[in-house]
């Protein structure tokens, strides 16, 4: 009889908490001062840096504009949730929220989720290359991004990070994040030594670092998509890896001078681009590497005691392709009218058919964005048929964005 009364009792607690969660706003125009409403929202820093009474399971939408402060242009994140209600951040109802600048995560944040918003530096790349190194005194622009220094459990889910000095910097104090179903490109800057700024830099020791479903190409040569990497001093452990596209410029790296271990690469397409699982240091402990495909470019696994390899597809230049096209299509998890298309096209067919199962419902229209220019015009539109739809293709390989007409 106890146990028959208890439970109504937490599930109604359940319930209520549930509900009282609270939904804010915050403006390119907002005050700290204001109510936090649509009509009055806050400004972006106050909203996030943890000054107001946001509380678990809580959603902060950032309504249309640009948000932009110089200097101090990346704005910090200290917002905590919980494992069964995180904050959101979010931008409202599928209008753009563009961060002229980027965002810092540091401490104590934890199971945030921040979502669907666009990170850029409006700042123009100097036309000319600027002195050598990693942060040369004559780059003068603000450097942008998303930089993960302290959060815990926290997502990154569909953020388009574009003309940053880097895109996303994730480093050992973040502790397990998820980076999800991001577009990352034409980020860095081109020095008198090489290209610099990469699509992700990370390195890690403590739980789990997850990168899945991101596409990502770079703008200079000499920066990598994947740079998962230090010196003997850094640690570059515990890493799922799986379902990126990664195409034109940029290689994939993951290994630095200190040892690596627990290394999970799985399911990544990559194009005109080499993958290295390892790189200087005397041994590295265990990688598995599953059904990967790279295209013009070459695999390397250097000093594992233990390496799994199974289902890798690796052609290089000038080899002899597959007889028939191959197609990836990769619904997203948080989104369920969009999805990530890759297209190897070795039958140079002037139209591919790409089974998509159950995403679509048949008759369902949908537009083929190009990644690089998600707000521009679709390349392709059409209607789905038979959980298949059709694609013009001009090249060897193709990379899109799949929407489903709303």
């Amino acid at each position: 009889m106890k146990y028959g009364i208890v439970l109504p009792i937490l599930s109604l607690l359940t319930a209520a908490q549930m509900s009282a969660a609270a939904e804010w706003y915050a403006g390119p125009d907002g005050k700290a001062a204001n109510p936090g409403t649509k009509e009055a929202p806050w400004d972006i820093a106050s909203a996030l840096d943890g000054g107001h009474q946001i509380a678990a399971g809580d959603t902060i939408y950032l309504l249309e504009g640009t948000y932009k402060r110089r200097p101090a242009e990346l704005f910090e994140v200290r917002l905590a949730g919980t494992e069964d209600n995180p904050i959101h951040v979010r931008a409202l109802g599928g209008k753009r929220a563009k961060i002229d600048g980027g965002l810092s995560i540091q401490s104590p944040s934890a199971n945030v989720w921040i979502r669907d918003l666009e990170i850029f530096v409006s700042e123009p790349v100097p036309e000319k290359p600027v002195s050598p190194g990693s942060h040369p005194e004559d780059l003068k622009r603000p450097w942008g991004g998303l930089h993960m220094h302290g959060g815990k459990n926290c997502k990154y889910i569909n953020l388009l990070i574009y003309n940053c000095n880097q895109g996303i910097s994730c480093w050992k104090g973040e502790i397990n994040p998820e980076i999800y179903g991001c577009i990352i490109y034409n980020n860095g800057w081109l020095g008198t030594d090489r290209g610099h700024g990469h699509c992700i830099y990370t390195q890690n020791d403590e739980g789990v670092k997850v990168i899945s479903n991101c596409i990502m190409s770079c703008r200079y040569g000499g920066t990598y998509t994947m740079h998962a990497y230090g010196s003997e001093r850094a640690y570059v452990n515990n890493y799922l890896v799986e379902e990126n596209i990664c195409y034109d410029i940029g290689p994939f790296l993951i290994g630095g001078g200190r040892p690596s271990r627990n290394i999970r690469v799985f399911r990544n397409y990559l194009h005109n681009i080499s993958m290295r699982i390892g790189y200087n240091a005397p041994y590295n402990e265990n990688c598995e590497l599953r059904d990967n495909i790279i295209v013009n470019g070459e695999l390397s696994i250097d000093r594992y005691q233990n390496a799994v390899q199974e289902g890798n597809l690796v052609i290089k230049k000038g080899q002899t392709r597959p007889a028939e096209t191959m197609t990836i299509f990769l619904p997203n998890r948080y989104d369920k009218n969009r999805a990530h298309l890759a297209i190897y096209n070795w039958e140079s067919a002037e139209k591919v058919r790409v089974e998509t199962g159950d995403f679509f419902k048949s008759g369902q229209t949908f537009h083929l964005m190009n990644p690089r220019d998600l707000s521009g015009s679709p390349i392709i539109q059409g209607t789905c048929e038979k959980g298949a739809i059709d694609v013009t293709v001009k090249s060897e390989f193709a990379v899109f964005v799949v929407l489903k007409s709303r």
